[in-house]
């Protein structure tokens, strides 16, 4: 449409646009209605002043009579042509001065000079056959007197009354922010209190909010309690298995062991990506090039070929530590599964945070990203399987952590050693 140039014009806050709306349509009214009063009432009046005047004017110069000036209060004397001053003369706020020259110089012949030094007097010259004539006025014979008053009055009392709005209007506008801040921190998974006010609507709002956030997070308490018992189940059959496949020759038994191994990764890293490592914990100030740091000097001392790479900015991050941990330590594990060498690298910005982890494996395709970070998913065509015995839970984790955090993990391909590149990105 035509007017989504505006888009990039109007505030972005909720403050700031609600006083945009407030003040614009008052400011708007004020402005018609200035103009409109000052053409049709100040111009009009002074017209009709300036004609009366100038009537009278020409009436006492047309008598030659003295006496009818007095009576007129039109203070009249013969000045020299020395007197005249240079041009006429008001003041430049004077808009109704410029209504009054122009009136009178279309209405007395022979005017020479109008001078409009205040509001209270008014001067004019005219030249006669004799010589030039001075008339000296009160100024409200020929405007409305203070004719500014009204557009004071105005700007006044429309300045009070947006005030006044605007603090009615901002209580309105206070739940909605509250809402706001307990729906983005619960969605980098903190628990901010939280009680419905405000307007009826508002309230409705979040209400909702709360029991949606009561109902997630039962499910998510419901869900980690469930499979820490079914997890906890499966390992005592395990174990029983293990010590009964070591009684047997190791030859038979090698095999079977190895499949109770997997079972046995199976079930630790299903729980873990169950039990959700992003919910647990409370968000503190982290450093996230030392955290980053002390996972690439274990993995290195585990005997990968980690580096730790560019570090840019400094300063603490609202995080998690505990689950932020796993999320670079799963990248860096099918970093280095996948690939011979890693490089992690952070960027700290006024806006946002990336922990970026590359590393020279075959990467994955980029139509097969999305399913890469779906639980269990197993990617045989884009990844080599005989590096490592993953079960599809390492991208998935990571995934969960960022969003948890208000981030994203993203997916690409890495310029610096030509495999696949994985950002934690979670903005500030």
């Amino acid at each position: 449409m035509w007017f989504r140039w505006l888009k990039h014009y109007v505030p972005r806050g909720i403050y700031a646009r609600a006083f945009l709306i407030l003040v614009l349509p008052v400011v708007t009214l004020q402005l018609v209605v200035s103009v409109v009063f000052i053409q049709r009432h100040f111009e009009g009046v002074t017209e009709q002043l300036t004609g009366q005047l100038s009537q009278q004017v020409n009436a006492t110069l047309a008598a030659d009579a003295p006496w009818l000036s007095g009576m007129l209060d039109l203070d009249a004397e013969a000045v020299a042509a020395a007197d005249l001053p240079d041009e006429d003369f008001r003041r430049w706020w004077d808009f109704a001065g410029a209504v009054v020259i122009r009136e009178l110089r279309a209405r007395i012949p022979g005017l020479e000079r109008v001078i409009l030094p205040s509001d209270q007097e008014a001067v004019i010259y005219v030249r006669r056959e004799e010589g030039i004539t001075r008339f000296a006025f009160a100024r409200d014979r020929v405007s409305a007197s203070n004719p500014h008053q009204l557009l004071v009055n105005m700007l006044v009392f429309g300045i009070l009354m947006t005030a006044i709005a605007y603090l009615y209007l901002r209580n309105q506008l206070r739940p909605i922010t509250r809402l706001a801040r307990a729906a983005e921190a619960f969605g980098r998974g903190r628990h901010e209190p939280y009680a419905p006010s405000g307007a009826v609507e508002v309230r409705a709002a979040g209400a909702a909010f709360v029991d949606m956030r009561a109902r997630i997070e039962r499910q998510i308490e419901q869900r980690t309690l469930m499979l820490s018992g079914v997890s906890h189940d499966l390992r005592t059959p395990l174990t029983r298995l293990r010590l009964g496949l070591s009684m047997l020759d190791d030859a038979e038994a090698e095999p079977l062991l190895r499949d109770v191994d997997d079972m046995q990764k199976l079930v630790d890293a299903f729980l873990d990506f169950a039990r959700d490592n992003a919910e647990s914990g409370q968000a503190e100030p982290t450093d996230p090039a030392a955290l980053v740091r002390a996972a690439v000097e274990d993995a290195a001392r585990a005997g990968h070929a980690v580096a730790l790479g560019r570090v840019e900015g400094t300063g603490e991050v609202p995080l998690k530590p505990v689950a932020i941990r796993r999320a670079v330590e799963n990248l860096i594990g099918n970093a280095v599964r996948y690939g011979t060498r890693c490089e992690a690298s952070v960027r700290l910005s006024e806006r946002s945070l990336r922990i970026r982890i590359e590393d020279d494996g075959p990467g994955i395709a980029a139509d097969r990203r999305e399913d890469a970070m779906r639980p269990f998913m197993r990617l045989d065509p884009a990844r080599n399987q005989d590096r490592g015995s993953g079960v599809g839970l390492g991208l998935a984790i990571a995934a969960d952590i960022a969003r948890a955090h208000g981030g994203v993990l993203r997916l690409g391909d890495s310029e610096r050693l030509g495999g696949l590149c994985a950002d934690i990105v979670i903005a500030r």
